[in-house]
């Protein structure tokens, strides 16, 4: 039986991302979530989506705080042939998703504040693990069959577990930048975001238990009994191997006397006998021929037969040291650990306003450098050494809009962001590692966004709204695992728009997003190629405020 190896890497990064890329959050206003098209936004939600644009807020104070709520399913279809149940869900909610901006605007001039969650913001929950999670433990089963050869009733059937996993991520964004104007047409913007960033992960793998003969037995007090048992016989078979070394002192005196006489003599005891005698049936020797052999035929018959006796012993001893290591790895095992960090993003922007009906923009996010450190609690696995740092980069970010109102009546948005996804390097595929593999995360294409959406301005102080996004992060199936994974998908939103003072105004919005299913295959070492399909459903429920000093 092969030594398993069990929960090789587990607990991996647990990827926690909405409206975006592989890590990035682009649903940062109840504005976007109402129109999925923001990145030539005049209004306060420029701070995020187009900051140079900023510059055609009127002078003063201008300050919004939007909240999210968003509701979000992992699905994993596994089809490996050992699972009891392959099917697999993760709940992600995220009760407040925050973001606040504040914006000092001054004639040429525009000073920049934003608050919000850049990436993740969500606590994933498998309460029954995942295939990675599983698939060592159902290989368990098969590896125990060669047990019915020592005995059928070391038949074992199936297994079962307490497996269960919660994955959190937060990478805050601090955004702080100025707007120049250098003339009716032309706004620069600088700024940069400071990212502190936390994951946070926290594992069991309890209960193991083994089905053998109809009843379910804990895995690692099962197995220590039977590699109890199975040394035993390992012993004994030692014991018969070893029987002509054992034999040897009594062939001369004794060689032409049977087992009967020998005993009757007080030369041996009935225990030696009675093992002598079992090993001689083991031989296939019939008792009544037993009964008249002679110590040296005996003997003759345990030096023939030793080499034999030799290998089962060496088999079994090898059994029993395995089952005592399965066992231990089978034991409770507990991860919890957090990783910190922060990172600095640098921006540059460029908005442009050819007529006083059209806006142009243009904004792009350098590559941001992020280190996490390994703060440790509990790990049983061994895979969160404490202090320990690892990369978790964010790509650089290009964003360009067109905003466009025709009439008074209908305002509209196309916007593009392109990820430079290719640029980073995201590490090795968790599933190929607890297989002992070293399989590198790959791109096959920058990943990009496209949206587009229309406001109906139904009055002076109402509005409605509805857009649509589609994305595609261009990942490779080597990218793909049960851990994290990226779908293309489209996003319908709607919403409205409440101006109820001059200054003060309310935002509400709600999404959908559809994601294609993503069927994966896979090699497992032992049986070969099997198929996942991946999926993900996210409902997002958005307001907030927003108010102006002038």
């Amino acid at each position: 039986m092969k030594k398993l190896t069990l929960f090789a890497a587990f607990f991996m990064l647990i990827q926690v991302t909405f409206a975006g890329g592989i890590l990035t959050n682009t649903n940062q206003s109840a504005q976007f979530i109402r129109m999925m098209s923001r990145n030539a936004s005049t209004d306060i939600d420029a701070v995020y989506f187009n900051p140079a644009g900023l510059i055609k807020l009127e002078d003063g104070w201008h300050f919004a705080f939007y909240s999210q709520t968003i509701f979000q399913d992992k699905t994993v279809d596994s089809k490996f042939p050992l699972l009891n149940d392959g099917h697999y869900v993760g709940e992600v909610a995220v009760p407040v998703f925050p973001n606040a901006y504040a914006v000092y605007k001054k004639e040429n001039w525009a000073f920049s504040l934003g608050f919000g969650p850049n990436a993740g913001g969500g606590s994933a929950d498998f309460d029954r693990g995942l295939p990675s999670f599983e698939i060592p433990i159902t290989k368990v089963v098969p590896g125990l069959a060669g047990l019915t050869q020592i005995d059928p009733a070391l038949d074992v059937t199936g297994y079962s577990a307490d497996l269960s996993f919660n994955g959190s991520s937060i990478f805050w964004g601090i955004q702080f930048g100025a707007t120049y104007k250098i003339n009716d047409i032309l706004s620069v913007y600088g700024g940069v975001r400071y990212m502190p960033s936390k994951n946070k992960y926290e594992g069991t793998i309890k209960n193991i238990q083994l089905q053998v003969g109809g009843q379910n037995y804990a895995a690692p007090a099962w197995l220590s009994g039977t590699a109890s048992t199975v040394g035993g016989l390992g012993d004994q078979m030692q014991m018969l191997a070893d029987m002509p070394q054992t034999l040897s002192p009594y062939l001369a005196a004794a060689g032409e006397y049977t087992l009967s006489q020998l005993e009757g003599a007080g030369q041996i005891t009935t225990e030696m006998r009675a093992g002598i005698e079992a090993g001689l049936g083991l031989m296939g020797l019939p008792q009544e021929q037993v009964d008249i052999m002679t110590l040296n035929q005996i003997n003759g018959a345990y030096v023939q037969a030793s080499p034999q006796f030799q290998g089962q012993a060496t088999t079994l001893q090898t059994t029993s040291a395995t089952l005592n290591g399965t066992a231990e790895q089978l034991g409770d095992k507990e991860v919890k650990t957090e990783q910190t960090g922060a990172g600095f993003t640098p921006m540059l922007g460029i908005h442009i306003s050819p007529t006083e009906n059209l806006d142009v923009a243009v904004k792009y996010e350098m590559k941001t450098i992020l280190k996490l450190t390994n703060d440790t609690e509990v790990d049983d696995l061994g895979l969160f050494p404490d202090g320990d740092e690892t990369r978790n980069d964010i790509p650089a970010i290009l964003g360009i809009g067109i905003g466009y109102k025709p009439v008074n009546w209908l305002e509209a948005q196309f916007s593009y962001t392109g990820y430079f996804n290719k640029g980073v390097d995201w590490g090795y595929n968790t599933r190929y590692l607890a297989g002992g593999t070293m399989v590198k995360r790959e791109i096959d294409k920058n990943g990009y966004e496209l949206g587009l959406g229309l406001q109906f301005n139904l009055s002076e102080k109402f509005a409605v709204s509805v857009g649509g996004l589609v994305g595609d992060m261009g990942v490779a199936d080597s990218y793909q695992s049960d851990f994290s994974y990226s779908n293309p998908s489209s996003t319908i939103g709607l919403g409205f728009m409440w101006k109820i003072t001059d200054k003060l105004v309310f935002d509400a919005g709600f999404s959908d997003t559809f994601y294609k299913d993503q069927t994966v295959s896979f090699t497992d070492p032992d049986l070969g190629s099997y198929e996942e399909t991946l999926g993900k459903t996210t409902l997002t429920f958005a307001a907030g405020l927003s108010y102006s000093i002038f």
